[in-house]
């Protein structure tokens, strides 16, 4: 399938802490502006701020939370993605949901878990990397802390006859602290010019329920590190359109793929 141009709206909101309702309520509201996307990108635990103690309140997948994020996409008619708790039989994942517009959905569960906020102790870890497509392009949604791990996140060749990479774009939901604001930025850059791709990453701002500070930072890459666009430390809904002929023409010019290193990954 040719690559189309694809419009991505950044939704860089104040997560409201512990507080599902009105988080429905708020997000809602940011996404019904971003008229004719695409793709429309939320935060990490949207519906609650990153915190151990929603293991308790944690939703199911029959739960309201799932229920209205599909809604929501049918509704705007784009997909919509970003993370929840979700308690799924005995175990809570940082689940990633790509709700699409005819109501179906995929998911992702959030492979590297932040140990140093205890959330590899209360949390189930995932073990498969999700590709999902649209307009064309393969998108490779992934979480937060997921962005420091360049061995989870290579993109390779893919072994058909028609050629092309296994993803064209990355996508990173995150609750990112201030404190590391630094780190986000730069990791950003450097997995869109090692993987020869764009990369979005969506963070929040505000203070959480932790006296946490974020700053935001949210941004889209191109694949040569370059920023197309880059938001404020405050509640900010922008819209970028990723043009699929830089990307190809990159790869057709500067193909690094194909003296990287043969390997394979261990889920264990």
């Amino acid at each position: 399938m040719t690559m189309e141009s694809l419009q991505v709206a950044l939704v860089q909101g104040a997560t409201r802490w512990h507080d599902a309702p009105a988080n429905r309520d708020y997000y809602a509201a940011l996404v019904r502006q971003t008229g004719g996307s695409d793709l429309i990108v939320l935060p990490e635990t949207f519906l609650s701020g990153f915190s151990n103690d929603t293991r308790s309140a944690a939703e199911g997948m029959d739960g309201v939370g799932v229920a209205w994020l599909r809604t929501l996409a049918v509704e705007v008619g784009a997909v919509v993605c970003g993370s929840l708790a979700i308690r799924d039989e005995e175990t809570v994942y940082n689940r990633l949901f790509w709700a699409r517009p005819d109501g179906s959905f995929a998911q992702y569960d959030k492979r590297h878990l932040f140990r140093m906020a205890g959330e590899h102790t209360r949390y189930g870890g995932g073990g498969e990397r999700l590709i999902v497509e649209l307009k064309g392009w393969r998108i490779l949604p992934q979480v937060c802390y997921d962005l420091r791990f360049p061995v989870w996140l290579r993109n390779r060749r893919l072994a058909t006859a028609c050629g092309g990479m296994d993803y064209d774009l990355a996508l990173f939901v995150a609750n990112w602290p201030a404190a590391r604001r630094q780190p986000w930025r730069t990791l950003l850059r450097a997995r869109a010019i090692e993987n020869l791709c764009y990369v979005v990453g969506v963070n929040r701002v505000g203070v959480d329920g932790n006296d946490i500070p974020y700053a935001g930072d949210s941004a889209a890459i191109d694949p040569v590190g370059e920023p197309l666009m880059e938001l404020g430390a405050q509640e900010q809904v922008a819209t970028v359109t990723l043009d699929p002929a830089l990307l190809l023409v990159h790869r057709e010019h500067f193909p690094a793929w194909m003296d990287a290193d043969a390997f394979s990954l261990d889920p264990g």
